[in-house]
């Protein structure tokens, strides 16, 4: 390959990993030319699928910033780039190499994060995006039919639940403890005072006939 080919060639993959948030890596040695177009059209619309030489892959990944495939380069290779979700992909690389053992998934680099081939396969058995889409909008409809019944329903009932409210709120306040009155004060606190009076009074009449007798005394003498 020439140089300006080359040069094109490493352009174009470099763009390939930037654009793309997964590519994974396969060796395809024995696969035909048939098995092979049989293979992109199983990763469905979202995933190309390129035969690559190794050493212009390896200077279009590190240009590209991507290492997780140090190493695994070698054999014939091809790359799987997916730009959307992953998950049909990965079932598409996993029915396939089932049924064709010849190909070989290495491992891959996703959202920039090295992924090996087991976790790949775990990938292959999560749910589409679409299908998880479809049970969320379900999940939602159902929320929000209960709350269109609970707006919907009668006034008449929102009257009674508002009428034994009020109900219960008297009865718990009728039911409440009623505060004891105070207590009047007894006969015997009030009759105090009036005894410090008749103290007093019994005071002034001594004092009184004491002034009395002396007067007497002094006039007869």
């Amino acid at each position: 390959m020439a140089r300006p080919d080359k040069a094109a060639a490493v352009a174009e993959l470099t763009e390939a990993f930037r654009s793309s948030n997964t590519a994974v890596l396969t060796e395809y040695r024995g696969l035909t030319v048939a098995q092979l177009k049989e293979l992109r059209r199983s990763l469905g619309d979202q995933a190309t699928y390129a035969v690559v030489k190794n050493t212009l892959t390896k200077i279009a990944a590190r240009e590209a910033g991507v290492d997780a495939f140090d190493g695994l380069l070698q054999g014939p290779s091809a790359i799987a780039f997916v730009k959307g979700d992953p998950v049909e992909a990965a079932k598409g690389l996993r029915d396939f190499a089932k049924a064709h053992p010849l190909l070989v998934i290495k491992g891959g680099v996703m959202d920039g994060r090295p992924i090996t081939a087991a976790e790949l396969a775990k990938i292959a058995d999560l749910e589409s995006r679409e299908v998880l889409l479809a049970k969320l909008a379900g999940a939602m409809k159902g929320s929000l039919s209960q709350a269109v019944s609970l707006f919907a329903a009668p006034l008449a009932q929102t009257a009674r639940l508002v009428e034994a409210l009020r109900a219960k709120a008297e009865a718990e306040a009728a039911a409440a403890p009623v505060a004891p009155a105070a207590e009047a004060p007894s006969s015997t606190e009030v009759a105090e005072p009036a005894a410090e009076s008749t103290e007093s009074t019994e005071s002034t009449e001594s004092t009184d006939s004491t002034d009395s007798t002396e007067s007497t005394e002094s006039t007869e003498g």
